[in-house]
């Protein structure tokens, strides 16, 4: 693979994981655009080990304090701090494992079209802003594992490519009344598991397969994309911290309307 493409498909990869713009999407699109091969599991695999470790040195303080009350949780037999946070991170995961066991052939099959992308960019750019609109000030700590089930539902409709999981994830957090800030934190603690299960599969499948590997491509996609993604959390919590989600909602739209203009 040319080094170009290795550095623009990782800062890709890195920039739209975390941010409501669906990483999947540019994903499909950007080789299609540009008429380059398909970059490859092996590469799609180095990418999301990438990403992953982003998110968990970014928030490796807050998963230490998580993991250590969720332990004193089922030792004491009561709720401590960051315990239900912890249980609503997992509970909220079994809806989108479900339905990606249960739907992965149809999905991959069927759903990766840039027609369905550029439909699901534009009605999701309307729930985004829907979400936006009414942001509350709940904090992460609020979180209870009925609202955690539900944001955990809305998670499972990000499956369909265009849809983005962190977009369709905050929207549906901060519809139940959490602020920006809230909704993305959860969004991202959220996206470990499901990074962890996506890239679990995509190693499955690449040891049963008979590809090559080559090593270099995937270190530095590794590299470049959890570099990016580190990036992306730290800028997009400031920004959203001031500002609002707006500037996304008219990323989508635009993206959308190219989209239509190009394969429709």
């Amino acid at each position: 693979m040319p080094w170009y493409e290795i550095v623009f498909l990782s800062f890709i990869q890195g920039f739209s994981e975390f941010l409501p713009i669906s990483s999947s999407a540019h994903l499909i699109l950007v080789p299609v655009i540009f008429g380059w091969d398909d970059q490859g599991l092996a590469f799609d695999v180095a990418l999301h080990v990438g990403t992953l470790l982003a998110v968990l040195y970014y928030f490796k303080s807050d998963i230490l304090q998580i993991f250590s009350d969720m332990y004193k949780s089922l030792k004491f037999r009561k709720a401590y701090e960051q315990s239900t946070l912890g249980w609503g991170v997992i509970i909220g995961t079994i809806p989108v494992g479900l339905v990606g066991l249960i739907f992965n052939d149809f999905i991959s099959e069927q759903l990766r079209s840039p027609l369905v992308i550029a439909s699901s960019t534009i009605i999701f750019a309307l729930v985004l802003l829907l979400g936006d609109k009414f942001a509350g000030i709940k904090s992460e700590k609020n979180i209870t594992i009925v609202l955690a089930v539900v944001i955990g539902i809305a998670q499972a409709v990000a499956l369909i490519p265009g849809t983005s999981r962190s977009g369709i994830t905050m929207s549906a957090a901060m519809l139940l009344g959490f602020s920006r800030v809230a909704a993305a934190r959860f969004s991202f603690l959220l996206s470990i598991p499901v990074i962890v299960l996506a890239g679990g599969l995509k190693c499955l499948e690449l040891l049963q397969s008979q590809i090559i590997v080559h090593w270099g491509e995937l270190l530095s996609a590794v590299f470049l994309s959890g570099l990016s993604a580190y990036l992306c959390i730290v800028l997009f919590l400031r920004l959203i911290s001031k500002s609002s989600m707006i500037p996304f909602v008219i990323y989508r739209f635009l993206l959308g309307i190219f989209l239509f203009y190009m394969f429709v």
